[in-house]
């Protein structure tokens, strides 16, 4: 199993019904890139770069509750549902505003902002090894994270 699938396997763990994201397309997604045709790469790189990011959302939103980074993991997977580049880009453009909310009505901890930090290198990764870098690093950190800290503080 790729570094990639193990991210999005650890990221939507704790979701009600995982499989709704993770589906065999999206699975598969970096073996995919990796059998494009030159043609092809592109649009089987940003397939990549939507399912990391997406994964990295969904880390955030599970770490602390944050509703606005858990519409942007849902908006992430229906562009995954793209057949092309154009296609990712108008399913992301419609959702302009709410990546701006992203940053601006979210208060988030130190792990909050370091999985903000990958998810502006996901966006930034204009190559395979970036791009690697990125998925292993956002891997570690999703196996590390603590989910506990919001409910034992609740219980305050």
């Amino acid at each position: 199993m790729s570094a990639y699938e193990e991210l999005l396997r650890e990221a939507f763990q704790r979701v009600a019904d995982p499989a709704r994201f993770l589906t065999p397309a999206t699975l598969a997604a970096y073996a995919d890139f990796r059998r494009a045709a030159p043609h092809d790469l592109s649009f089987r790189f940003e397939r990549v770069r939507l399912g990391t990011a997406m994964s990295i959302l969904q880390l955030l939103a599970d770490l602390g509750d944050q509703d606005d980074s858990r519409k942007l993991a849902e908006a992430l997977n229906r562009a995954l549902a793209a057949r092309s580049i154009a296609e990712i880009d108008t399913a992301m453009h419609k959702e302009a505003k709410a990546f701006e909310r992203l940053y601006t009505n979210l208060y988030v901890n130190e792990e909050g902002e370091m999985l903000l930090n990958l998810f502006e290198r996901t966006l930034d990764a204009d190559s395979q090894p970036m791009m690697d870098d990125t998925i292993e690093e956002a891997l570690q950190m999703a196996r590390t994270l603590d989910f506990t800290r919001d409910d034992e503080d609740d219980e305050d």
